[in-house]
């Protein structure tokens, strides 16, 4: 039989989910507090201690990690606005936590800051083919003086790569790749992201500790991009053999962060709209790294409201801040009464609202000789139909009502300024399998969006009954 071991080593907990691609089922799946700090293979072993099936005739084991801060990236680029942001897109598309950007030429403070950072990968950009090559070779010069020892990514000017080289002449952890905007209008992320990759499963796994698992796992990507290619297949379905969902938006509610998933063109909706700004991907991803249920939950409280959050639990302040405490030291720890239920709730919607308007486009009104005119940027995502939400506040909340109460916050109110979806169906990823799918659609993306189409179920529908 062809079933697959699927494991995720998050940063909260290691879930495994064994499933047959024959009889298009899941078996079994299981969780455990994550063991980053000591060996990564006791959190394994407790968590397939807790699967009720025999784990044989197993055709592979499959592992994406998101453990000890995930895969951290400092993006260093050109303008702001251009190069600087489609380095980001691609740093986020590969999975990666944008952790800072520094934009024109480098400076000692700069540099300080990424040495006391202490990124994974810095990504190079800067410069279309055949435009200025002044910065990305200074920024070169200064990052080989200076920050001799982390791997590398180029992917900036075409016209500056065969003096680039000879910068980094004799250096094996800098690695070239197509410049991430050749030209004003057209992003070309796949290379990058492909580079970055490549880099997490040859380095980073072994940073990370992970590679005590490789000997049982094959650890093919971390979980953010597990979860955009589970979100895309989703999306654009399998061609010629099974159809997608269309145009959708995906919250992936975790302990340390937040991440949101588009696949939408978001262009504007009315003549009178003018698009400001680089054309975003089609399949975006965004994270929020002060917005997680428990490592970063002092942060949401902040930016939340802590009155908000009472009032949308009905519980008192001391309540929501001891439930703070609790499951900041102790972040594997999963709400058992009905008040830590609800706070749980009111944490999630707040976090998933402000992840959310974050991840989305704004309008702005302006008055020009021609009359009123509004300025887009970013994506407009009020047509989008389809909303999923993925994470364990989702997975366990009590109920169908629950669900749909976290998820009513991704939905545009009166007065609302980012261009959220206006009346979308909202469904849950009710066995927490988008980062098991992405996985599994390595190898067979048709039983993937089979398992995603049967386990995604819907809480809420467009009329909000």
């Amino acid at each position: 039989m062809p079933r697959y071991l699927l494991a995720d080593i998050g940063s909260t907990f290691t879930k495994v989910c064994l499933v047959d691609t024959a009889t298009v089922e899941v078996l079994a799946t299981s969780s455990a507090p994550t063991t980053i700090a000591s060996d990564v293979n006791a959190g394994f072993d407790a968590a397939l201690g807790k699967m009720p099936v025999p784990l044989d005739g197993i055709e592979a084991t499959l592992a994406c990690s998101s453990a000890a801060g995930g895969l951290q990236i400092a993006a260093v680029g050109l303008v702001p606005e251009l190069t600087l942001q489609a380095a980001k897109y691609a740093a986020l598309g590969a999975g990666g936590k944008v952790i800072r950007a520094f934009s024109y030429l480098l400076t000692g403070e700069d540099l300080q800051a990424l040495r006391d950072l202490k990124p994974d990968i810095v990504l190079l950009s800067g410069g279309t083919d055949g435009g200025n090559t002044r910065y990305i070779l200074q920024n070169a010069r200064l990052l080989q003086e200076r920050l001799p020892s982390v791997p590398l990514i180029v992917a900036g000017n075409r016209a500056a790569q065969d003096e680039l080289r000879e910068v980094f002449r004799g250096r094996p952890d800098v690695f070239f790749t197509g410049n991430v905007m050749p030209d004003l209008h057209t992003l070309n992320l796949e290379p990058a992201r492909e580079q970055i990759r490549n880099v997490f499963l040859d380095r980073i796994v072994l940073a990370k500790g992970l590679s005590k698992l490789q000997a049982r796992a094959q650890v093919v990507m971390p979980t953010p991009e597990a979860v955009l290619r589970a979100v895309s297949l989703l999306s654009a379905g399998v061609e010629g053999r099974a159809p997608g969902m269309g145009e959708l938006l995906t919250v992936d509610i975790g302990g340390a962060t937040t991440d949101v998933y588009s696949c939408a063109a978001g262009l504007p909706e009315s003549a009178a709209t003018i698009l400001k700004g680089l054309p975003e991907p089609f399949n975006k991803r965004t994270v929020e790294a002060d917005i997680g249920m428990r490592h970063t939950l002092r942060y949401l409280l902040e930016e939340a409201g802590l009155e908000r959050l009472c009032a949308e639990s009905g519980l008192e302040p001391d309540a929501v801040r001891q439930w703070a405490d609790l499951v900041t030291a102790e972040p594997g720890r999963v709400p058992a009464t009905g008040q830590e239920r609800a706070i749980d709730v009111a944490c999630a919607r707040a976090g998933c609202g402000v992840a959310v308007a974050r991840h989305c486009g704004r309008l702005e009104e302006t008055y020009t000789s021609a009359g009123r005119l509004y300025v887009q940027q970013g994506k407009d995502l009020g047509r989008v139909k389809t909303v999923i939400g993925s994470g364990g506040p989702l997975a366990w909340a009590d109920g169908a009502a629950a669900a749909r109460t976290i998820l009513e916050a991704t939905r545009r109110k009166a007065g609302d300024a980012a261009l959220k979806p206006r009346a979308p169906a909202l469904f849950v990823d009710e066995r927490y399998l988008m980062w098991a799918m992405g996985l599994l659609a390595e190898r067979e993306p048709q039983a993937a969006l089979a398992l995603m189409r049967k386990h995604i179920v819907k809480v809420c529908g467009e009329d909000g009954d």
